[in-house]
């Protein structure tokens, strides 16, 4: 009987997964194959809050699968030679896998290919998988890529998605193969996961897309700048890992229809467009995308402040607050977190995006580097020297100060839009509170962020 592996990386789901699908179309039994790589693990990507939602979701990846007369199978170590050792134990003579877009899915995808092939077995790899459109799927003329996303978006939104896929009704694993049993998130980083952190899983990003496409869709072309509101999806996390298939996640939106609907579809399109940066330009997880010659400040105090959340500025604070705490935070706040580190403090992207990839359960390669070069200036943003002044935003985003006193404690006492200034308030009132002043000078900071860039 024809055995085949589906190697599970970021699509740990059952519902809508053409990796699953081709392997068991192969014919006969199926390994269910997730690696713990020791790449990933030796990279720093495993951190404690992505390690937790990972052992949620290979728990309920191994739930389904024995629901329907399978089993996850889980190794560890380096990767290729623990897919080469399986596929071998199963006599198992294809390898089926989702494309990716990162450097290290490349190389993995590469010497898969060679460790296989010298085997005789071939590695079939997937699109549309991770995104709804491939990257590369569609171009400009005489170009790899799109550098600007309304031109992208336009494009992106007439291309025809492939139909979602049910799930598997039964499957068979080799009695053959053996698997390691699933860790604690624990022994996978050591260190505690944010306290409001979501639990993972496909059964669980299933429920909150139903409930999210019940009602909250309707409102969020409205609602989703607002930061008091919490008016997003919060279905990040599991199209990080793969609980939710993009592609069902736009054909189910767009069936739902209206306002909302649209401006949703709209936020899962800069997804795959930063995806297909990435794909043509790797170097960018770490290299400016556009070099604006910067030469970034270093100061550790200022730096640590905006890590902690005591920059002296609420909404920039209570962003970072919301990260510690729940491991995610609101779209608009990142923007907002990240202009204030690389415009107002004029330090290092990649300081930032690292602090965000150390805690972000969502922490996506793709998207979490390009939006901090987004919002750094040397990255795809048509308008790269613009700096998103706290204040301004917080009296656009949070304009009676909710959010802030959702997050910070220290200011729960202080009533409306005065909770955004608090150096402002009477000085018996400020001598009462545990909070900072500002750790810099707006007017200051952006004069010296465009004498930086040579803008005056």
């Amino acid at each position: 009987m024809p055995t085949a592996v589906a190697l599970f990386t970021a699509d740990l789901r059952l519902h809508d997964n053409p990796v699953l699908h081709a392997a068991l179309r192969a014919g006969g039994e199926v390994v269910p194959l997730f690696v713990l790589d020791d790449a990933v693990r030796d990279a720093g990507f495993l951190v404690p809050n992505r390690a937790a939602f990972l052992v949620d979701c290979l728990h309920d990846l191994d739930a389904g699968l024995r629901r329907r007369g399978g089993r996850l199978v889980l190794r560890s170590g380096d990767l290729t030679e623990q897919v080469r050792r399986v596929a071998e134990e199963a006599g198992a003579a294809e390898v089926h896998l989702a494309a990716d877009v990162s450097g290290h899915a490349r190389t993995r995808e590469e010497r898969l290919r060679r460790a296989l092939g010298a085997a005789g077995r071939e590695l079939h790899v997937h699109d549309t998988v991770v995104t709804a459109v491939a990257p590369g799927a569609v171009t400009p003329a005489g170009k790899d890529h799109f550098a600007v996303f309304t031109p992208y978006f336009n494009r992106w939104a007439d291309c025809a998605l492939r139909t979602p896929l049910d799930p598997p009704r039964a499957l068979a694993v080799p009695p053959s193969v053996g698997s390691l049993p699933i860790p604690s998130a624990a022994s996978l980083a050591p260190g505690r996961p944010s306290p409001a952190l979501p639990a993972g899983g496909e059964s669980r990003g299933r429920e909150r897309l139903a409930a999210w496409l019940d009602g909250p869709l309707d409102d969020y072309a409205q609602g989703h700048d607002d930061l008091s509101r919490d008016a997003t999806s919060r279905l990040s996390p599991y199209l990080h890992f793969g609980c939710l298939s993009a592609t069902e996640t736009v054909v189910r939106a767009r069936g739902r229809g209206g306002e909302g609907a649209d401006a949703f579809v709209r936020q899962l399109a800069w997804r795959d467009f930063h995806h297909q940066v990435l794909a043509a330009r790797p170097r960018a997880a770490h290299h400016d995308y556009r070099p604006r010659g910067d030469r970034w400040r270093t100061d550790p105090q200022e730096i640590e402040a905006w890590r902690a959340g005591r920059t002296g500025y609420p909404v920039v604070d209570a962003a970072m607050r919301q990260l510690a705490h729940e491991g995610w935070m609101h779209n608009r706040a990142r923007l907002l977190a990240a202009s204030f580190l690389t415009k107002t403090l004029y330090a290092d992207w990649r300081t930032g995006a690292r602090h965000f990839l150390d805690l972000l359960v969502d922490g996506d390669l793709a998207n979490n580097q390009m939006n901090w070069q987004w919002v750094a200036g040397t990255g795809t943003d048509t308008r790269p020297n613009r700096v998103l002044n706290p204040l301004a935003q917080a009296r656009r985003l949070d304009p009676d100060g909710a959010y802030v006193r959702r997050w910070i404690p220290e200011l729960a006492g202080v009533p409306g839009p005065a909770v955004h200034r608090p150096w402002t308030l009477d000085a018996a009132v400020r001598r009462g509170l545990d909070y900072p002043d500002p750790v810099v000078d707006l007017d200051h900071a952006l004069a010296r962020f465009r004498a930086a860039r040579g803008l005056d």
